[in-house]
């Protein structure tokens, strides 16, 4: 078999922030952005097919320049689409492609991709074959260890060498099983047990392959210590709940000489976009619902959160009432 090599991707992204339905928006990763330069970005799965089938394709592409590096993931099991959506993404200047084969959620699974098609890895294999040869981008995979009875590891190992040959240049594999039958997304994400061990043993048989690991970690030490056995790291909810709390993913993991921002720092970097935002006819809370993750952890964090909240819902919420609340925060140092 001949398996792609570690040079064959451009930039080894060490940390990620996964892509994660109605969190990873636009407005998120501009934040995510004001604390880490280096980490790789990702948008919310798109539906390759209602990306190609719609006239508003803005909304589903647009992103902000600063953004950057940011990988576009899509959902899809047709060849022919993917190969339209691909050729789009490049055109619209993404870094890179993601093909999802571990969304668990039974709307995309009745759709026959996501987590389903880890069943049929000839599909998959056509896929990213496709959006290989539609474009000059990366083509990286995210998938899990199992789906249902497809469990075993040599159903895991084969999968992704199968995938390795179709041309994918990175795989990001969440270390639990996904459970169609009975259980929700969210119970996707805590009730199947945690196996890093089982990603562990498949790099170490696959040395060559660009190997990822997601699902549970919780800080940047944790993420370094997984780093000395895998290519790179993907975080997830700790990533959207506690986004202040990998503050120093630069310095630590990208060994970039700078200082941290504080939480009242970002908001203030942040205010111009904001503006923008807002008179071009968007609402508060479209940024808001992402700010107040920010604080949490001092006095008062939850009357600041709620202040905010309660404003940017009612629409009342003003750049001079933000900035208000934000000195706050500077005040006290945070």
């Amino acid at each position: 078999m001949s398996f792609l090599h570690t040079n064959s991707i451009k930039n080894i992204h060490k940390l990620s922030i996964a892509p994660m339905m109605d969190c990873t928006d636009k407005h998120f990763r501009m934040i995510m952005r004001q604390i880490s330069a280096k980490a790789l970005l990702y948008t919310e799965m798109i539906v390759a097919q209602s990306l190609v089938y719609t006239n508003t394709k803005e909304k589903f592409l647009d992103f902000n320049n600063e953004e950057h590096p940011i990988s576009i993931q899509f959902g899809g099991d047709d060849p022919k689409v993917l190969r339209v959506a691909a050729q789009m993404a490049q055109d619209w200047g993404y870094d890179e492609i993601n093909f999802n084969v571990g969304c668990p959620s039974p709307r995309v699974c009745s759709g026959n991709f996501g987590a389903s098609l880890m069943k049929d890895p000839e599909k998959v294999a056509k896929c990213v074959e496709s959006l290989k040869n539609s474009c000059s981008l990366p083509i990286t995979i995210k998938h899990r260890i199992g789906v249902d009875e497809y469990d075993s590891f040599s159903n895991l190992n084969n999968f992704v060498r199968h995938i390795a040959n179709a041309g994918a240049d990175r795989f990001t594999v969440h270390a639990r099983k996904a459970i169609l039958k009975g259980l929700n997304p969210k119970q996707n994400r805590t009730i199947p047990p945690l196996k890093y061990d089982v990603v562990k043993e498949l790099k170490r048989l696959n040395p060559n392959l660009l190997i990822e690991i997601n699902g549970g970690f919780s800080n940047i030490d944790e993420s370094i210590e997984a780093l000395n056995d895998f290519d790179g790291v993907m975080i997830g909810r700790a990533a959207y709940k506690h986004p202040l709390r990998w503050s120093e993913i630069d310095q630590k993991i990208y060994g970039l000489h700078k200082k941290s921002k504080s939480a009242s720092n970002i908001i203030f970097s942040l205010i111009p976009y904001i503006e923008k935002h807002l008179s071009n006819g968007g609402k508060s809370w479209d940024i808001c619902k992402h700010l107040i993750n920010l604080v949490e952890g001092i006095p008062k964090a939850k009357i600041w959160r709620n202040h905010i909240s309660a404003k940017s819902i009612k629409k009342e919420l003003n750049i001079d009432y933000l900035l208000e609340l934000t000195y706050r925060l500077k005040e006290i140092g945070y």
